[in-house]
């Protein structure tokens, strides 16, 4: 896992992983700020409050909210988007670590595109829901655990799916559930971090190909 790591993080300070990582960022902030500006604006319009300067407070207050909301979204929206490009990347790895193995098959288009909004929504709504638990002592810890059956179950199987069926991908992944949900610590404690979650799909891409791929060697 550690060798992994490692090579997984020179993946992602490559150009290729960067370009990437600098468009899903991107699209996240443009989503986050018309997100926030739409608030306002609705607001506005609504006039909730009978007097002029009630109406300036809920607003000011509301963008406020949403901006301290915002902070904590960027990376689960990074990763929404970020989705969009990951059989790329994964194939970007095997190319560049495992040109002597045979090439993954890369996933139909509306597949990809499918999976990679499914992953980025599920992670936006388990940190939502465990958000709150941020203010008591085991929120760190819940969403490091959850975090990392997550990523390391959806990762893993979407690298698995490019060298084999869905449902084979899954049963080598649950065959293999205690070492894959280590793996997925490690990704997971990089989610914790701020702004380094930001690299977490692109990290998690690249780590995941090589996981799998010493785990086929191990067993062969």
């Amino acid at each position: 896992m550690i060798k992994a790591a490692f090579t997984a993080l020179g993946d992602v300070l490559s150009p290729d992983f960067r370009s990437v990582l600098i468009k899903a960022i991107g699209l996240a902030i443009a989503l986050l700020i018309a997100v926030i500006a739409g608030t306002v604006f609705l607001l506005n319009l609504l006039k909730l409050a009978p007097w002029g300067w009630g109406n300036s407070v809920i607003e000011v207050v509301a963008g406020l909210g949403m901006t301290v909301l915002a902070f904590f979204m960027i990376p689960p929206v990074t990763a929404l988007f970020a989705g969009l490009y990951l059989d790329h990347i994964a194939g970007l790895v095997e190319r560049k670590h495992y040109p002597a193995d045979a090439p993954g098959r890369e996933l139909p288009m509306a597949k990809a595109i499918l999976l990679g909004l499914q992953f980025g929504l599920l992670v936006l709504i388990v940190n939502l829901a465990v958000l709150p638990m941020l203010f008591f002592g085991i929120g760190a810890i819940v969403l490091l655990l959850v975090n990392a059956y997550l990523l390391s179950r959806e990762y893993f199987e979407m690298a698995a799916m490019r060298h084999m069926p869905v449902e084979e991908a899954r049963l080598l992944r649950k065959e293999n559930s205690p070492r894959i949900l280590a793996a997925g610590l490690i990704p997971a404690a990089l989610a914790l971090i701020p702004i380094v979650n930001l690299t977490v799909p692109l990290f998690s891409t690249s780590y995941f190909v090589h996981i799998f791929k010493a785990l086929k060697r191990s067993s062969a």
